[in-house]
């Protein structure tokens, strides 16, 4: 069986905001670390940091507000076996604009703003709202 590691990254910050955790551990790649960072600076969360010890770990600190989680859909769109690739023009606003796609460019990981700004398209990853 093969495993999509981005899914199972998703999966994680899904459960832990689901049941309120305060921080999520994600196994390391620099993809992720990217990804985390994305949501730290569109402020779906509040920091990341690397764990010092192996395996290398990246512990990312959930955000909330009156006790909501700021994370309240996660969705995966490109998957291994079915690759999700977008033009400039074909990138849509998540939410009407309200959540964020992240997108893998030539330019490295953007959020759909940066993308069209850019005038970049790139492999849809995913969509957080």
């Amino acid at each position: 069986m093969m495993t999509d590691p981005i899914a199972d990254m998703l999966t994680r910050i899904r459960n832990a905001s689901l049941v309120h955790k305060k921080e999520v551990a994600i196994p390391f790649s620099k993809m992720k670390k990217a990804m985390a960072d994305i949501l730290v600076r569109e402020g779906y969360a509040l920091k990341v940091e690397e764990s010092k010890t192996k395996p290398l770990f990246i512990i990312m600190t959930l955000k909330y507000a009156d006790g909501l989680p700021a994370i309240q859909e996660v969705k995966r769109v490109s998957t291994p076996g079915h690759r999700r690739y977008m033009k400039t023009a074909d990138i849509d606003k998540v939410l009407n604009g309200l959540g964020i796609a992240i997108l893998s460019t030539p330019r490295g990981l953007l959020t759909d703003k940066e993308a069209r700004q850019a005038k970049v398209g790139g492999e849809l990853i995913c969509e957080i709202y």
